[in-house]
């Protein structure tokens, strides 16, 4: 009996553990996002972070010189994960009580490459086109599920780019906001 309770309490705490990680996982990506579309702009972009995340706000990006911001929530999972790596799949969960859609709110999906410290392409979409094509689930959570490869034309296609293109897009996203 001593023994079947020592190996419950050693799943609990390897399940702490993972949660720890996605965190340092989910800050990295935050900063490494941040710094690629400052270079990538050719430094047009700046960039703040939360100090609270507590309404789905991760970074908060501006053109140089002007008033408008634009929120931007991130999610990411490693290349490696088993829906990515097997099945061409990127699943992420956004949890409703911290997303409210709005004009300046766009949400970041992106799948890093944690060996090579990159990422090739990503999804910014826009929060309301989120709203309208997502739904809450029993867990409370509105559920993203895009195809990984590039000849897709899933639901999300559309606002998949690459690296390279992110600052322009996010660039732009700005300066549509009224």
């Amino acid at each position: 009996m001593g023994r079947a309770g020592g190996f419950g309490l050693l799943q609990a705490v390897s399940v702490e553990v993972d949660h720890r990680h996605s965190g340092r996982l989910g800050k990295a990506v935050e900063h490494l996002v941040a710094a690629t579309c400052i270079l990538t702009s050719d430094l047009q972009l700046n960039v703040s972070t939360s100090f609270v995340d507590d309404e789905g706000v991760d970074l908060v990006f501006a053109r140089r010189g002007r008033p408008k911001t634009l929120a931007v929530q991130v999610k990411s999972r490693r290349v490696t994960t088993p829906s990515i790596e097997r099945h061409g799949r990127f699943r992420a969960n956004v949890r409703d009580a911290t997303f409210e859609a709005r004009d300046d709110l766009v949400l970041l999906f992106v799948p890093v490459d944690t060996a090579q410290g990159t990422f090739d392409s990503a999804w910014l979409v826009p929060s309301v086109d989120f709203g309208r094509a997502t739904s809450v689930n029993g867990r409370g959570r509105r559920v993203f599920a895009a195809s990984t490869r590039p000849a897709s034309r899933d639901q999300w296609s559309g606002y998949r780019c690459s690296r390279s293109e992110l600052a322009a897009r996010l660039l732009d996203a700005i300066d549509r906001l009224a």
